[in-house]
């Protein structure tokens, strides 16, 4: 195995690497990539021959747009190894938006926030790059790591709403794949270690067989090829719902820096650039705005691939991009996809907590780049202690109006990057401070 490839974003690695490697990344976000339109499905009781259409058209946008992630156009995209998928954190303002507009509702404010999104990434980026030094984007990525781990111990224990949670089964078969990938992280070498996730799911998912966890039954319904259909649903635009959804789109911009930091720096071992992070915002709102067109919700940079990242430090965009061509054949083929699918979410948990636990780490090793001075120490402990403490409070934002409520009280990582962002702007530098005490 030609290390010197796989572990530098550019070159091509073998096919018999390649595959199996992309496929790790493509397992470890595809439960997450398709439950956002189940439930936006399930609440607004679409047709089963619409939602199982939608699902195939939210895999064919993210390998899509995770390929001009990897490989960009013009200035739409990173050209780093960012895999990106429908997003948990639109469903719910697209819930309630749905609820009162119904999907065409849905996919107008979409098309229109994601228009917005584009804006921003090609105009207002560069000129607020310079606010956001290590300790600030480190802040971002440890919140989201932070608030991403009670999701993955959810899928271990079941998944939420399911009949069985925290079952003795579902604890043992969580555990079972989280001792393997140790294992084999641990304690082998080469492709077995860095396919330590792959190959964690892969044994879950032979285990779950047995277990009777896993219903195949489900696989005759599917279509042997079905291609992507776009406008099936057409679009109404109404302004409280766009409203409503331009602000979720501005939590995603925030989430979207965090990652592209988190890659740069846990796989290349840097600070990402000022074109890389205008390049993923761009992509993000293009692929959102390809998304809506296709009748599915925005796209946005997937943390499970971001902690994959991090464990295996594997960057090659064309692993990646391996991984993408999996997700447009799952699309295509639907029985591809449907096997996928069927994936327990504990086997997925028993990853998940590695991975997102690696984020963590990630975010603590960006803070520490620079010097952890009394004026870097103080942004990190009120940025986390309030914007934190806050997130966590159940209801702390009801009061407020819904607009508030969209930005802070449904995502754990804007308040905590606004604090950090205001905090290293108006806290005096510690070279000042230090003429202070010399002149006092």
């Amino acid at each position: 195995m030609n290390k010197k490839v796989i572990y530098q974003l550019d070159g091509r690695p073998k096919l018999t690497e390649a595959i199996p490697l992309g496929l790790q990344h493509v397992l470890a976000m595809f439960v997450g990539n398709v439950t956002p339109l189940i439930i936006i499905s399930n609440v607004l009781n679409l047709d089963p021959q619409i939602k199982a259409s939608l699902i195939q058209c939210a895999m064919f946008v993210s390998g899509l747009v995770t390929l001009i992630q990897c490989y960009p156009l013009g200035p739409v995209g990173a050209k780093l190894p960012i895999v990106m998928g429908t997003s948990f954190g639109f469903v719910p303002a697209a819930t309630a938006i749905g609820v009162k507009y119904g999907m065409s509702g849905i996919l107008g404010a979409c098309l229109i926030g994601a228009i917005f999104q584009v804006l921003v990434g090609g105009l207002v980026l560069k000129r607020i790059r310079k606010y956001f030094p290590p300790v600030v984007t480190g802040i971002v990525v440890l919140t989201m790591g932070i608030a991403l781990l009670p999701t993955g111990v959810n899928y271990f224990a079941g998944g939420v709403g399911a009949a069985d949670f925290a079952s003795p089964s579902n604890l043992l078969l969580g555990t079972i794949v989280l001792i393997t990938v140790i294992f084999f992280k641990q304690y082998t070498k080469g492709m077995l270690s860095i396919s330590s996730v792959l190959i964690g799911l892969i044994i879950g998912y032979i285990v779950a067989i047995p277990m009777g966890k896993i219903d195949f039954s489900s696989l005759s319904q599917a279509a042997l090829l079905s291609v992507p259909v776009p406008f099936q649903l057409g679009f109404e635009f109404h302004m409280d719902a766009i409203i409503a959804m331009i602000f979720v789109y501005m939590v995603s911009t925030v989430e979207t820096i965090g990652d592209t930091t988190a890659i740069a720096s846990s796989g290349l071992g840097r600070e990402a650039s000022e074109k890389e992070i205008v390049g993923a915002v761009l992509a993000d709102g293009i692929g959102s705005l390809v998304g809506a067109i296709f009748s599915v919700l925005p796209n946005t940079s997937f943390g499970q691939n971001v902690g994959i990242v991090a464990m295996t430090k594997i960057v090659n965009r064309f692993v990646i991009a391996t991984g993408a061509f999996i997700l447009i054949i799952a699309g295509i083929f639907p029985k591809v996809g449907a096997l996928i699918s069927l994936m327990p979410a504990s086997v997925l948990g028993g990853a998940s907590i590695v991975m997102f636990s690696m984020i963590v780490v990630s975010g603590i090793k960006l803070i520490t780049t620079d010097k952890l001075s009394e004026r870097n120490a103080m942004i990190v402990a009120v940025s986390l202690g309030l914007g934190l403490g806050v997130a966590y409070v159940p209801g702390f934002f009801d009061a407020f109006p819904e607009s508030i409520q969209l930005i802070f009280g449904e995502s754990k990582t804007v308040l905590p990057a606004i604090l950090a962002v205001v905090l290293n702007i108006v806290l005096p530098k510690e070279e000042i401070c230090e003429d202070k005490a010399l002149t006092a």
